[in-house]
């Protein structure tokens, strides 16, 4: 896969990195020259140039890239990155950091955004994860906005215990994905039992929430990331 990343940061630097570790291609765009130092990452196409100027973007071919990941510490610069790579270049899958919470209703698909990713929401979430058990806590949101994946931790005496699960009667428009337990990962089959303590992780619509947690039994909803 070709991704391309604006901002060389210690963000855009360590994407690149993880990414290069999975066999993919990658282009870092980047104008600050001290911010370029391609022994981080030599197998990466370093581009020195504003990813907000059009021009620039078309000789870095930007339209034969799968996916872009607005990476930078500007929130006005991976908006403007992301609506030229959705518009202009036609990129199948934008990626963009948000920087500051407040700014998070702009990264939407009107500025080009698939997915848009807050830190501090993100954290948060996790925190929450790992201290939330019989509770939902949303994890990410996808698609812009129109699906959520979420977790809920059974508890040790669950009465969902021993139960396979063909017998959770989900709602409409959620899907249980995965079972994660003891460091395993399950994908779950009809007559596979639960156990307490598993976390399951779901994809839901936004307006499915609320039957889900019925559905499982659970009174609260966690806080969302």
């Amino acid at each position: 896969m070709k991704v391309a990343i604006a901002g060389a940061g210690a963000v855009g630097r360590s994407i690149a990195q993880e990414l290069l570790r999975g066999g993919h291609e990658v282009m870092l765009l980047e104008r600050r020259l001290d911010h370029i130092d391609p022994t981080i990452a030599p197998a990466a196409v370093w581009v020195h140039a504003d990813a907000c100027e059009l021009e620039t973007l078309e000789g870095a071919d930007l339209e034969t890239y799968e996916v872009v990941i607005a990476a930078t510490g500007d929130d006005k610069a991976n908006l403007v990155f992301s609506l030229l790579a959705k518009t202009e270049f036609g990129v199948r899958r934008v990626v963009a950091r948000v920087n500051d919470p407040r700014n998070e209703w702009l990264f939407d698909s009107s500025w080009g955004v698939d997915v848009a990713v807050s830190t501090p929401r993100l954290l948060a979430s996790l925190v929450e994860e790992a201290v939330s058990i019989g509770d939902l806590v949303r994890l990410m949101t996808l698609r812009q906005g129109q699906a959520n994946l979420v977790e809920l931790t059974l508890p040790t005496d669950t009465p969902l215990a021993g139960k396979a699960v063909r017998t959770l009667k989900l709602p409409r428009d959620v899907s249980l994905v995965t079972i994660l337990r003891g460091g395993r990962v399950i994908v779950p089959q009809p007559d596979d039992p639960l156990e307490g303590e598993d976390e399951l992780l779901f994809v839901t619509t936004v307006e499915a929430e609320d039957d889900l947690r019925k559905a499982l039994g659970v009174n609260g909803f966690g806080r969302s990331a």
